[in-house]
């Protein structure tokens, strides 16, 4: 059985052999991976992965690069297409023809797509003729991304727009728009699969309704391998801190962080509040002055009213057992999201056995039960996370910053209120996860999706 991967970027250990920089972005991909090249002799797998590549791998005018790289028992092919990820919003007709001609050159029986947030899932699906053998995978949802971006964020904020905003068009709105334009591709590409595999209520709904025939395969995610057997203690980290693992767009919350840590501080003098990735709100410079960006200003704005300048740490970029070591570290962590579909990063602190707070939004409530594995709270509302499409609701309707923040920052106290009942959370968390994300059952269900794919589409 021919199996073609297309991934949204190189694996790891393709990246390594080809000497190109590896991102830490879809590392539980190449996991997968390597199980699936290990077993090939018991699935029977002949496995290729395509991805958008760097120039450096093209030689001449080709918009494909074919290469073979060793593996553990035996070979891994590779195809690099060339494609603008810098503009995921834009599609690009020549994508057609570079993923038509991998197709033709591989001459896969199932193609797998991992996720629907960039032009080439679109192009894949327009050009691969087995519908019935066209597999989608869903991650996030750009549909949904773009109804929660603005995130409770006031007029004034979601209007402005910095230099750097407009020497790179990318204000807030901007950005929007752009994840709008994501979404209509992303629609066309569930209409146009035979096949789609999910893990969450939330985008087992939404796909349904975008396209009814389409059959529904469960299908968790394996993560990263430097999660698996570390385990968080309280006596081992620093008290009363809070993590976060990115927060360099409105999506992911931060500023719901912010607003609520005067709250927390009064309780918890000593609280901290540590972010994975870039610092947006830096202004050290005349450079970092430039780039600052509308929801950099924002933050930065926050981190001022509130008074809180040394208690909002930025710990950089971090490889995966960078953010092992950084959520091992604290005493707490939360995902404030307006929007997620099943985050990683909350798996991962699951799988850690960490304390939990996130925002009950789009497909959370799937992946981690709310007293038992830890807390919910009452988070950003929209047309998606309601499983409903309702139209525009108003800042009201969808949750104030106010009433979002202080539900957020009751949760903390709560938590860290009862040292019982949090080592229960935890205890209960890395049950779960150990189940969510166990890499041999994850396995096996991709066999036996693939298997059952085959079976229904004979000739």
């Amino acid at each position: 059985m021919k199996i073609l991967w297309l991934c949204n970027v190189m694996l790891p250990l393709a990246a390594e052999q080809l000497h190109v920089e590896a991102t830490n972005k879809e590392g539980w991909i190449s996991g997968l991976a390597g199980v699936t090249l290990e077993k090939r002799e018991e699935n029977n797998i002949e496995l290729a992965v395509a991805f958008p590549a760097p120039e450096k791998l093209f030689s001449g005018d080709r918009n494909v690069c074919r290469k073979t790289i060793p593996v553990k028992g035996g070979e891994l092919i590779c195809y690099g297409f060339r494609e603008d990820t810098a503009h995921p919003d834009q599609y690009d007709e020549s994508l057609e023809e570079s993923l038509g001609y991998i197709v033709n050159s591989f001459q896969p029986d199932i193609v797998h797509c991992f996720g629907t947030e960039y032009p080439h899932t679109l192009a894949m699906c327009r050009v691969f003729p087995r519908k019935d053998r066209l597999l989608l995978g869903i991650q996030g949802l750009c549909t949904a991304i773009a109804d929660a971006y603005f995130a409770s964020m006031p007029d004034q904020v979601v209007n402005r727009k910095t230099l750097r905003d407009r020497l790179r068009r990318d204000c807030l709105r901007e950005q929007q728009a752009k994840f709008v334009r994501r979404g209509v591709m992303e629609r066309e590409a569930v209409k146009l699969a035979g096949n789609v595999t999910g893990r969450t209520e939330f985008d087992r709904f939404h796909t349904g309704g975008w396209n009814k025939n389409a059959r529904y395969y469960e299908m968790n995610e394996t993560l990263r391998p430097e999660f698996y057997g570390a385990g968080w203690k309280w006596d081992n980290c620093e008290k009363h801190s809070i993590f976060l693992s990115q927060g360099d767009y409105p999506l992911k919350g931060l500023h719901y962080m912010l607003a609520a840590l005067p709250a927390i501080r009064k309780k918890y003098p000593d609280v901290r509040v540590y972010v994975a990735g870039p610092d947006l709100t830096r202004q050290d410079t005349w450079k970092q002055k430039l780039k600052l960006s509308g929801y950099g200003k924002y933050l930065r704005e926050l981190i001022r009213e509130n008074r809180i300048e040394e208690r909002v740490i930025f710990v950089g970029k971090q490889d995966a057992r960078g953010m092992r070591d950084q959520y091992l570290k604290y005493g707490l962590f939360v995902c404030p999201s307006s929007m997620e579909n099943s985050p990683n990063s909350l798996g991962e602190a699951m799988l850690l056995g960490m304390p939990c707070v996130s925002a009950d939004v789009g497909g959370i409530p799937s992946i981690f039960s709310a007293g038992k594995d830890g807390i919910l709270y009452e988070g950003f509302r929209s047309p998606g996370n309601q499983f409903d499409d309702v139209g525009n609701l108003n800042q009201e309707q969808c949750g104030r910053m106010e009433s979002i923040s202080a539900r957020l920052a009751d949760a903390v106290m709560e938590m860290w209120s009862d040292p019982v009942k949090r080592d229960e959370y935890c205890r209960n968390a890395r049950s779960h996860a150990e189940k969510t994300h166990d890499s041999r059952r994850n396995y096996l269900k991709m066999l036996e999706i693939y298997s059952d794919i085959m079976l229904r589409s004979k000739d």
